[in-house]
């Protein structure tokens, strides 16, 4: 049979891929993307992989022995009992029933982080969501291991409708290059961040974005421990400071402000609220809890805290105050101890500029962080699969999972709250990894290990599989037909099937049919549909929704057999907060003053010691611990996003496995700390953290500023080796499990103090891509 070329989109992007006698043969790129990602060439390798799940299976111990906590949950030797699929419906449905029956649906956990498909209809949380709202609701996660600091924080300081908008109408790069002179982000601008959306991209206009901005004359500077944070091509200034200090420089950048008469005093008096307690606590007349007496936040202050001298942040502050400038402080910053204060001292930096509100100025968060962010908006919405209403008030922040499953009944503070983690039986992931995002690992493991039930859908066999008692194999995004579109996409994109299902894989709307129908419940969770039907309901109301806008796009079948249809409704903003800027007293912002909150009076009566009424400075442990004796001197570890594939997702791949060093993580070391540690490039070595270690390979590079090494998230977690936490090179195998603060809750996985060390002796060998013990056997019951 010869080649066929079928087009497709992942959250990387849309390309083609070519398929022959039923396989994926080969990628190349949508002819309509400027700048496609590389990260499509992972897809052949992953699509076949001997890793995918190809039939139901259950964890040998939970099928003998029934649900209860279990240990050995995630050891690498367990064996999995590959059964039917009429036998494992029938075992999870009367599983379902028993924990909601004897404990109430708040003891089910419904864990899906959503990042399974970039499909509109099969979209692994809505669908999972939906299942468990028909059979009474369930447990839920708030907020994202992205930006979750960000999420609770602005809310309380600019509003509701304003936090929204900053996450998701931020002004477009086109208007950056009209109308912005100097771009100041904080943790850089990385491309290959930009070639992730939610819902993929049709065509990766980021970069090009970006680098038309540079040649139209704005200037870039990269405030940032790593050097190519920020691409070469941007002429871009490189500030390299300590990591976890930019809180400092951002509080002494607001010093030289008021202390040079710099700071727009008219716009604070107007626009905000509490400049005078901020001006009081970067001038030492005030500590951050107002007593008299402080420690002046000057640009010298600052130098001895981050390393950027003074020098250059004073120069870097006349530059800001005559300049249209942007400040934007990317999500990798906040996600640290205390991740708050940088966001909330770059709001009030752009506050004492006085440019909130004006195009080309102000704050943002996200530029660099995410494909759409800058990419325009659609503010008539996309199709969407319907999640139903969920019957139980019960939550947790994200990155609270291993907390919610080690201390059931336990309180903790979130957000002015103070609540109590639910008693979970019953944990249901589908579409995420958490082995990827969550930190501990040793910590995630023993927490996953105290349900009665873990159940996972899942392609392949990732760390997640390996942790669950039921494992539920589940199409890919070339297996099933839908459609694509992301938050400011320039076209929804029809995704058909390429190939048939791996095995006896299952679309998930299909199982979750079948589980609703043993439940009682099939015609509540389907309303009478198949997928196929729903997709075309999802575009049909879409469409009605356009029209009475006056905004036309093609009947369902034109729009299938056209392949795309080019989004209608775009908007590119220009500034963010301009109608409150414009008018403050008839468009006040949602806040209890009605305006910029650099002072808040709520958030300092919550009385959280970590995260007062104003943006402070709070040296995280990043900054603060000298780590554990030994030879190797302490350094701090990046765990930034990675180049070669996106999350955890197809590791396996082609892209992602050159990059890896003797099978390992790269693990980035500048040279004299290289030289230091008795290492060099190609060296496999042990890197420890306060929770854990991890083996990886050396690549001596001078990026990274010295006393700074860097470990991508996102190798798939093995805990095969006796002396290491993970032998692949994991990062969340090194750092703590604690939140940004008791505010906000978020994730803190970026910044980790480690030492590194040559490993001594043969490393043992990566056993994750190799499926685990005994998924042969077929269970004769089934």
């Amino acid at each position: 049979m010869a080649v066929q070329p079928y087009p497709t989109s992942t959250h990387w992007g849309a390309y083609r891929v070519d398929v022959e006698n039923d396989r994926v043969v080969g990628v190349h790129p949508d002819p309509r993307d400027p700048a496609p990602s590389p990260l499509m060439a992972n897809t052949p390798d992953a699509q076949h992989h001997r890793t995918r799940v190809a039939r139901p299976a259950v964890r040998r111990r939970w099928l003998e022995n029934g649900p209860a906590p279990d240990a050995r949950r995630g050891d690498p030797d367990e064996e999995y009992v590959e059964v039917e699929w009429s036998r494992v419906l029938d075992l999870l449905a009367a599983e379902l029933d028993r924990v909601r029956t004897r404990h109430g649906n708040a003891a089910i956990f419904g864990g899906s982080y959503g990042w399974g498909s970039a499909g509109r209809i099969h979209h692994a949380q809505s669908q999972l969501h939906r299942f468990l709202n028909t059979i009474g609701g369930y447990t839920r996660s708030r907020t994202t291991y992205s930006h979750g600091a960000v999420e609770v924080l602005f809310p309380r300081i600019i509003g509701v409708p304003a936090a929204n908008r900053l996450l998701h109408r931020a002004p477009s790069w086109e208007r950056i290059r009209e109308h912005t002179e100097l771009l100041v982000s904080f943790g850089g601008l990385r491309v290959s961040n930009t070639w992730i959306a939610s819902g993929g991209r049709a065509a990766q206009t980021a970069g090009p974005a970006m680098r038309a901005a540079s040649d139209a004359g704005v200037e870039f500077v990269s405030v940032s421990p790593l050097r190519d944070d920020t691409s070469d091509d941007l002429k871009c200034t490189w500030m390299s400071l300590k990591p976890g200090t930019d809180t400092a420089v951002l509080l002494a950048l607001i010093h030289v402000l008021f202390d040079e008469g710099l700071a727009d005093t008219a716009f604070l008096d107007r626009y905000t609220v509490g400049a005078d307690r901020l001006r009081a606590y970067v001038t030492g007349e005030r500590d951050e809890h107002g007593t008299p007496g402080g420690v002046e936040r000057s640009p010298e202050w600052a130098e001895r805290v981050s390393g950027v001298p003074a020098e250059d942040i004073r120069a870097l502050a006349h530059r800001m105050a005559h300049k249209r400038t942007l400040i934007n402080v990317g999500w990798s910053v906040q996600r640290a101890r205390y991740g708050e204060q940088p966001l909330w001292a770059g709001l009030a930096l752009a506050c004492c500029l006085g440019q909130v509100g004006l195009p080309g100025g102000g704050f943002a968060s996200g530029y660099g962080s995410m494909g759409n962010y800058g990419g325009g908006a659609t503010p008539v919405g996309l199709p969407r699969f319907p999640q139903g209403t969920n019957a139980v008030d019960s939550l947790i922040p994200v990155a609270k999972v291993s907390d919610m499953l080690l201390h059931p009944n336990e309180p903790y503070d979130y957000d002015g709250e103070r609540r109590r983690f639910p008693d979970i039986r019953l944990v249901y992931w589908a579409g995420g990894n958490p082995f990827h995002h969550h930190q501990d690992l040793n910590r995630l493991t023993r927490a996953f290990g105290r349900p009665e039930t873990v159940v996972v859908h899942e392609t392949h066999w990732t760390a997640t599989a390996r942790h669950a008692d039921i494992v539920i194999p589940a199409t890919t995004v070339l297996e099933r037909d839908d459609m694509a579109a992301s938050q400011g996409d320039l076209a929804l994109r029809a995704m058909p099937r390429v190939v048939s299902p791996h095995g006896r894989a299952r679309d998930e709307y299909d199982t979750y049919s079948d589980l609703a129908e043993r439940l009682g419940v099939r015609e509540e969770f389907t309303e009478g549909r198949t997928s196929g039907e729903w997709m075309r309901l999802a575009y049909q109301r879409w469409r009605s929704m356009l029209a009475r806008r006056d905004l036309e796009v093609p009947d369902f079948d034109g729009f299938w057999e056209r392949g795309r249809v080019e989004m209608p409704g775009r908007v590119e903003d220009e500034a963010l907060m301009g109608d409150f800027r414009e008018d403050p007293e008839g468009r006040p912002l949602r806040t209890p003053s009605g305006r910029i909150e650099l002072y808040s009076e709520t958030i300092a009566s919550f009385g959280y010691e970590d995260c007062p009424g104003h943006p402070v400075w709070l040296p995280g442990p990043a900054v603060t611990d000298t780590g554990s004796e030994g030879r190797a001197r302490p350094l701090v570890l990046v765990a930034n996003q990675p180049r070669e594939r996106f999350h955890s997702q197809q590791d396996m791949g082609k892209y992602s496995a050159a990059r890896k060093v003797h099978g390992r993580a790269p693990l980035r070391m500048h040279p004299l700390d290289a030289e230091a540690a008795g290492v060099s490039d190609g060296d496999v070595v042990r890197v420890t953290g306060p929770s854990g270690s991890c083996l990886a390979g050396v690549v001596v590079d001078d990026a990274p500023r010295p006393g700074v090494v860097q470990l991508s998230t996102g190798v798939w977690y093995d805990p095969s080796g006796s002396d290491v936490t993970c032998v692949h090179g994991n990062p969340n195998a090194l750092a703590r499990d604690e939140g940004t603060s008791s505010l906000g809750q978020g994730c803190t996985g970026q910044l980790i103090r480690v030492r590194v060390e040559p490993y001594e002796g043969d490393p043992p060998p990566v056993r994750v891509f190799a499926p685990p013990m005994g998924i042969t056997d077929i269970d004769p019951a089934g």
